[in-house]
């Protein structure tokens, strides 16, 4: 048996949560686990997903994909805004299937500060109203 002691080296990544404006602090934030082959490549061009990207929930497989009210598969119902950066590309390269996470589902959210504007992940009137325990600042 032997030992690796060679040097090894680790990113981490300090999520920009300034989209998140509760004077509260968190409110709840209860466990989700994404489904990477939801997600396009550029949604997590640094291999992390960020933190603010708005959720919806598949229906055939009870995992989250970004939210996009054109589909028809579940993601079109707006389920939170993701907590937490998760973490996509591991560190040898390969892309997780499925990465454990939390989804904010109740406070105050600036749109404005959310990583995506436009596209899947992206907040909408629609995901508004699926949200409404989630008070919408510009």
């Amino acid at each position: 048996m032997s030992t690796d002691i060679s040097l090894q080296s680790v990113t981490y990544q300090a999520s920009d949560r300034r989209w998140h404006v509760s004077r509260e602090g968190i409110n709840y934030t209860p466990n989700v686990t994404l489904d990477i082959t939801k997600f396009a490549s550029d949604r997590y061009p640094n291999g992390y997903i960020p933190s603010g990207t708005v959720l919806g929930k598949v229906s055939a497989t009870n995992l989250y994909g970004p939210y996009d009210n054109a589909a028809s598969d579940g993601t079109e119902v707006a389920t939170g805004v993701l907590y937490g950066d998760a973490r996509v590309v591991r560190a040898d390269g390969a892309v997780a299937a499925k990465v454990g996470s939390s989804q904010l589902v109740r406070g105050d959210v600036s749109v404005s500060k959310l990583p995506f504007q436009s596209g899947k992940g992206s907040i909408d009137t629609a995901g508004k109203a699926d949200l409404p325990l989630i008070r919408w600042e510009a």
